[in-house]
């Protein structure tokens, strides 16, 4: 164990949050590790909305780069940023226990309490994410949504500074560093993005010592679930960015899915919901995929990548 694990990170509270967790768990185990922090395209550009950008790596590839070229050992990302192809040379070697998956609505300090907001009324409502959007405008469609980037402090402070009925966040995300409000909404019904509340640690494929360290971290229900749901986006996408949700729960010896796929407006919605046992789970995702892209899903991601040009 006599081999410094550098481990590579983000900048911003919630990077460097996730990054300290890993460093913690590795020196409990009597490894020695240093943390690296790298800024990424995706924290510097925060005037163009994230498909604009070729969002598919956005916040890893910096990360990516650090690796291959030996300036770090391993990086410590949110699932959910992570391409479902990882570059060649890099693999994943595990998937921490997983946070709460869902999506929740944060209105401003001065907004009334939730039970005051008429939700039929015309209403501005935050998120830079195609998923979020779609599936809001299909619930509400009479609400406007608008563009919201930055880190989770920016986001926050973006929400106090203009007159937004609330902006939607990852619930895990502020629970980790301890900015979850009081006044937020609970989004139940919003189906999560693949792996949404999962950590997943990634290493160089010939680093052996790095690889089995962090292997010692994965949580197998963790990793099974996030599999499951990055298939089906990964089979559905064809490297194109879509409005796809995905959450996957071990239930007994059971797997509960359920997967959707929207248009950009929201008007248009495919879903899925199915059962598999936990010993059957390989393949799954892309079983569920096949499904919704046999029943319009196909012509449904043709008008996404033609719309997104």
């Amino acid at each position: 164990m006599k081999k410094t694990i550098r481990i590579g990170t983000r900048d911003s509270e919630l990077a460097l949050w996730q990054a300290n967790t890993v460093k913690s768990k590795l020196e409990n185990l009597g490894y020695t590790t240093q943390l690296v922090p790298v800024k990424s395209d995706g924290d510097l550009v925060l005037d163009k909305p994230l498909y604009e950008m070729g969002i598919t790596g956005i916040f890893t590839k910096t990360l990516d780069v650090a690796m291959i070229t030996g300036i770090v050992d391993i990086a410590v990302h949110s699932m959910k940023d992570v391409p479902t192809l990882l570059p060649n040379g890099i693999v994943q070697t595990a998937v921490l226990e997983r946070a709460s998956s869902e999506d929740i609505l944060v209105t401003p300090p001065f907004a009334p309490h939730k039970k005051g907001i008429d939700w039929e009324q015309p209403c501005t409502i935050a998120t830079g994410s195609l998923r979020r959007q779609a599936q809001w405008l299909h619930r509400y469609p009479n609400h406007k949504v608008v563009d919201l980037r930055g880190n989770v402090n920016t986001r926050l402070q973006k929400l106090k500074d203009n007159n937004w009925q609330g902006a939607i966040f990852a619930k895990a995300g502020l629970q980790r560093i301890n900015l979850l409000p009081e006044n937020y909404i609970d989004l139940s019904w919003m189906l999560p993005a693949p792996a949404q509340g999962a950590m997943v640690i990634v290493a160089l494929e010939n680093d052996e010592f790095s690889k089995e360290a962090t292997s010692k971290l994965n949580h197998s229900t963790s990793e099974i679930c996030t599999h499951i749901e990055r298939e089906f986006l990964s089979t559905l996408e064809g490297g194109c960015t879509a409005p796809i949700g995905a959450l996957a729960e071990i239930i007994g010896n059971e797997i509960l899915f359920k997967g959707c796929l929207f248009s950009l407006d929201g008007q248009s919605k495919l879903e899925i919901e199915r059962k598999v046992l936990v010993s059957e789970y390989k393949g799954f995702g892309k079983e569920c995929a096949k499904f919704i892209l046999s029943n319009g899903g196909s012509e449904l991601m043709s008008s996404i990548k033609n719309q997104m040009g």
